[in-house]
This record gives C-alpha cells, structure tokens and sequence, in this order.
C-alpha cells in the first residue's frame, strides 16, 4: 500500500512509487554519503536526476524552509516566553542562539527535504506504475550527466 504524499517526501522516498528510497543511506547524518541519490529509484526505476544541473532549484527550496522555519520559531519564542525588541533584553539574543544552532544541526535534514520536494514537483505518483511503463526522458542526455 502506498503512503500519502506528505509522509513519501517527508520519508524521502520516491514520489512514483512512494515506496523506493531516493538516496543511497537513510542517515543524513552521514556526511560521506548524505546528498548520494540513487541513480534510479529501486522500486520503479524512475530517474532521479531528470536533467543535467536538475538539482540548482533545491537551493530555493533550501531557502524557503529555513525561513519558514525561523518565522515559526520566532513567533513561537514570543508566545511561549516572550521577548520585545528593548536594548536591555536579551531573550531575544537566547532566541537567535538557539535558533541558528537548531537550523545548522537541522540543514543536512533540510537539503534532503528540498530535494525530495523538488522532485516530487515534477514527478507525478503513479498507483499503477507497474503496469505503466516510464516514458523516455528526452532531457537526459548520457554523455553530459555530473558533468557540471
């Protein structure tokens, strides 16, 4: 049975089939190996590099999280312990450290995140992927794959 869209790109698995894993290891804390896809989805044999660079975009997304995650925290520190913006306080100081700490802890989480997202926004999910097979991807051209 295939998961919900959410929980595939939040598992990073692969937004075809919902069940393959997009990258080599499921540690992302494994900093050899933390941004190594798969080639080809296990599952379904869906490509994950669609084109060559198709990966540059990941850097918005990337982006886009970060923000959406320091807005939450801030209004989240300001409801839950409360800061204003007055020379004498430094709760707000406290927030920034905390903050920024979290996100750098969090980014190799992140950078997964956004490329999970980035591709299932250009692959669609498949429940009968088996008995459909993938089109030729004329995008792809062998010879100028990692060569940027």
């Amino acid at each position: 049975m295939a998961t919900n869209y959410l929980w595939a790109t939040l598992t990073n698995k692969c937004p075809r089939c919902r069940e393959g894993y997009l990258f080599e290891t499921k540690n992302a804390y494994d900093f050899k190996n933390n941004v190594k896809m798969n080639e080809q989805c296990p599952v379904c044999h869906q490509p994950t590099e669609i084109e060559v660079g198709f990966y540059y975009g990941t850097g918005y997304v990337s982006y886009a999280l970060s923000v959406a995650f320091l807005v939450a925290s801030f209004i989240a520190w300001k409801v839950l312990i409360g800061m204003t913006f007055d020379i004498e306080d430094n709760r707000m100081f406290y927030w920034m450290g905390v903050t920024f700490t979290f996100l750098i802890i969090c980014q190799p989480l992140i950078m997964r995140l956004s490329r999970s997202l980035w591709l299932s926004w250009f692959v669609t999910y498949d429940k009968h992927w088996k008995e459909h097979p993938l089109p030729k991807n004329e995008r792809v051209i062998p010879e100028q794959m990692n060569n940027w």
